[in-house]
């Protein structure tokens, strides 16, 4: 016998009925994910468990406001990564050199004839070792995907901001995975 799996929309439906159990099943069903997307900006996972506790809490205390515009998921994601910077926020996440002008920076990241390909516990161990800011900056644009502009806007800073750290992140990261060959 096969049980049937209530979608996202009817879970939120119930908890707005007052529901308790569809809370657990939301929770359970997303407490994963956003977890792992507190854990990639956070880099700590006693920070990252906290987030997901506030996340979830302040989703369900605010679930009437949800309009159904984008999935819950994606509304709770928004809600975590948010959270996310603010906790990096008042740990005084900065950024590296922001004088230098974003336009003096390439596009793109050279490679040379002689790289390496590397795998994706490297590239994750070695991001763990990134400043929190090239990190986030990281993170947010090419593991959760959100444009540069909307990463400007949920970090309230400029949009040439991220883009200077972002193309200093990619370096600072190359820079690293290259230490790491050539230390083993």
């Amino acid at each position: 016998m096969s049980t049937i799996i209530p979608s996202a929309d009817v879970l939120v439906q119930q908890c707005l009925n007052g529901e308790a159990s569809a809370y657990r099943a939301l929770y359970d069903r997303y407490s994963k994910a956003m977890y792992n997307t507190a854990l990639r900006i956070l880099n700590r996972t006693d920070d990252a468990e906290d987030i997901l506790q506030e996340a979830f809490t302040d989703a369900f205390q605010q679930l009437k406001s949800f309009e159904g515009r984008s999935t819950f998921g994606a509304w709770l994601r928004q809600i975590v990564v948010y959270k996310s910077i603010a906790h990096l926020k008042k740990q005084k996440l900065h950024f590296n050199g922001l004088e230098t002008d974003a336009e003096n920076i390439a596009d793109e990241t050279v490679l040379e004839e002689d790289e390496v390909w590397y795998t994706v516990d490297s590239i994750k161990q070695a991001m763990q070792k990134l400043p929190d800011g090239y990190r986030t900056v990281l993170t947010l644009h090419l593991i959760e995907g959100f444009e540069q502009e909307e990463v400007a806007e949920m970090m309230k800073v400029a949009h040439s901001t991220v883009r200077t750290q972002y193309m200093r992140a990619k370096q600072k990261l190359l820079q690293v995975l290259k230490q790491e060959v050539y230390e083993q």
